[in-house]
């Protein structure tokens, strides 16, 4: 199944609340949606794609543990972004106080924020030019880094809000990257990837 995106007339837009419920009603589903109300509905990823996303978020929440940096978040949370869009990236990463800043009502629905560095992983399924369209809106929001991976072709697009094109780092095998500035200390070995 490929990535459908279902418009949305303005006048039956739903309100964040509505949303929320929607996407509960239907959790055997993976929706997003867009600054303009339409619906995203996401497609199931395959094999190798959950495989290298359950090891890159656990090199992220073994780094927090060690750092006590923030939370970090799996693919089934949903940013509520300053543009409305409410997006829900493969891992993400929002430092402590700005989490602690919620309110417990906030931290229970889709959270009223951009992380601060996310992780979105390119699926079989995936066009590579819509991941980086979204990685764009990321930036836009005020995401601080992030990666984007494409398993097939071996290649990891870095964007920080400072550099108008990503750096890309090509191949897996002995290859290092780092979090800069935005997650100090964090380093992850890329070949956990192959």
């Amino acid at each position: 199944m490929e990535t459908t995106i279902l418009h949305i007339p303005e006048r039956l837009s739903f309100t964040d609340d509505e949303f929320f419920e929607f996407c509960r009603q239907n959790d055997h589903l993976k929706f997003e949606r867009t600054a303009q109300g339409d619906i995203v509905v996401m497609a199931l990823t395959g094999g190798k794609t959950g495989r290298a996303n359950i090891k890159i978020a656990y090199e992220i929440e073994f780094w927090n543990r060690q750092t006590n940096f923030g939370e970090v978040f799996d693919s089934s949370t949903g940013f509520r972004l300053p543009d409305t869009s409410i997006k829900s990236p493969d891992v993400a990463v929002v430092r402590k106080e700005r989490w602690e800043a919620l309110s417990e009502e906030q931290k229970e629905k889709f959270v009223p924020l951009c992380p601060d560095f996310v992780i979105e992983l390119k699926s079989t399924s995936d066009r590579l030019k819509d991941l980086q369209q979204k990685m764009q809106e990321w930036l836009r929001n005020g995401v601080q880094l992030a990666w984007l991976i494409d398993l097939q072709e071996q290649k990891i697009y870095i964007y920080t809000p400072h550099l108008p094109e990503p750096e890309i780092v090509e191949g897996f095998t002995n290859q290092v990257i780092t979090g800069k500035e935005v997650l100090p200390n964090l380093k992850v070995d890329l070949s956990i990837l192959l």
